[in-house]
């Protein structure tokens, strides 16, 4: 079954940042969320088995497959490698995810995080490929694919191996084009040449591209004083042939209402716009940052319990505003409820999960010692 790409949603929903009240996911907030984005017309939902520690499958059956009919929306989640530890937890994770979000079958399901070493290792071991084409002809899988955080490299040999791959998701925005880690604009290049449809994750890398110095932001704002700064991001992506779905993880309505307003009538970037856009990428570069885009994937398995995205949030801030006490006083509130930079052991369980692979026992060391403790 190809995809028809005249249904999908230029927005999809991603639920990786859902908003919370009192440590856990606000139910009614997130109702609003999908109420909101279904009657603008859009219905693409991404979820995953990690999410959330585990809650974000609940949350979208509570708030979504309960509340509509099966056939009005798409969901998408994800089998993570780092779960698997023998043959039969394939088929466990999948049974148990179609139990947490209430569905006999998935409009899309990915192979989560494929990169060099162990995520794709453990894919090949246990044959998920062919497991993925078996669940399809079952029924119980409309469309296989996979997320990817690899080298071209690797990619190309995926799909050379794997052509019946119908789709693949990407970190793709502006920023990262370049990233020697990251090499977006390659991936990007390979997939669009293959016509192999493209979904694109961290299009705003984090919310990084949505808050910037103000003399960055006012870049964007000469051309288009009434645009926020995230709807550039959004509209860079947007305007690249063979991008299917773009995610965003909203957090709350005001970046839905920003985002919903982005693509409802969607409007590509100009060439001069272009060249706004490569000029505020020159302006980024010049300012090192810590490149977290705030997945969390870090966070669940920290013996020391380290918010480790918001203790980066707090150094990229001081590192363009040196001077913000505000950054200061964030991080004193952050340590009251989650662990200080100066914890961190150095066990390493972050490094092997972080899809940026950055290399975070050494940049805890000097938040520890740029915060003091």
């Amino acid at each position: 079954m190809s995809i028809d790409l005249s249904k999908m949603p230029k927005l999809g929903f991603g639920l990786m940042r859902l908003p919370e009240k009192d440590g856990v996911i606000d139910h009614e907030h997130v109702c609003r969320m999908v109420d909101k984005y279904m009657e603008a017309g859009m219905n693409y939902f991404d979820t995953a088995y990690v999410y959330h520690g585990g809650k974000s499958e609940v949350a979208a059956r509570e708030a979504l497959v309960k509340r509509y009919p099966r056939e009005d929306f798409m969901v998408a989640t994800k089998l993570p490698a780092w779960e698997i530890k023998k043959e039969e937890d394939v088929e466990r994770i999948f049974k148990e995810q179609q139990e947490r979000l209430g569905v006999d079958y998935f409009d899309f399901y990915l192979l989560h995080s494929i990169e060099e070493g162990n995520n794709y290792d453990v894919y090949v071991k246990y044959d998920c490929f062919e497991w993925g084409m078996k669940k399809k002809a079952e029924g119980k899988i409309r469309h296989f694919g996979f997320s990817f955080h690899g080298s071209p490299e690797l990619l190309t040999e995926i799909l050379d191996k794997h052509p019946e791959v119908e789709f693949v998701q990407i970190q793709l925005n502006y920023l990262d084009r370049t990233n020697p880690v990251v090499r977006s604009q390659e991936l990007y290049e390979i997939l669009h040449e293959r016509n192999i449809p493209i979904i694109v994750m961290e299009p705003v890398r984090g919310g990084a591209l949505a808050s910037m110095a103000p003399e960055i932001e006012e870049i964007f704002k000469q051309k288009r004083p009434e645009s926020s700064v995230a709807s550039w991001a959004l509209r860079f992506v947007g305007s690249l042939p063979g991008v299917m779905t773009i995610l965003s993880g909203m957090s709350n309505e005001e970046q839905m209402n920003d985002n919903i307003g982005t693509f409802k009538n969607f409007e590509p970037l100009s060439d001069e716009e272009f060249n706004i856009v490569n000029k505020v990428t020159d302006e980024i570069l010049r300012i090192p940052q810590i490149g977290c885009t705030a997945c969390k994937y870090c966070c669940d398995g920290c013996p020391m319990k380290i918010s480790i995205p918001d203790v980066f949030r707090t150094i990229n801030t001081l590192r363009r505003y040196p001077d913000d006490w505000r950054s200061k006083n964030f991080y004193s509130g952050l340590t009251q409820r989650s662990g200080k930079a100066s914890d961190c052991i150095g066990c390493g369980q972050c490094e092997r999960v972080c899809p940026q692979h950055l290399p975070i026992i050494e940049l805890m060391k000097e938040a520890s010692e740029i915060l003091g403790y």
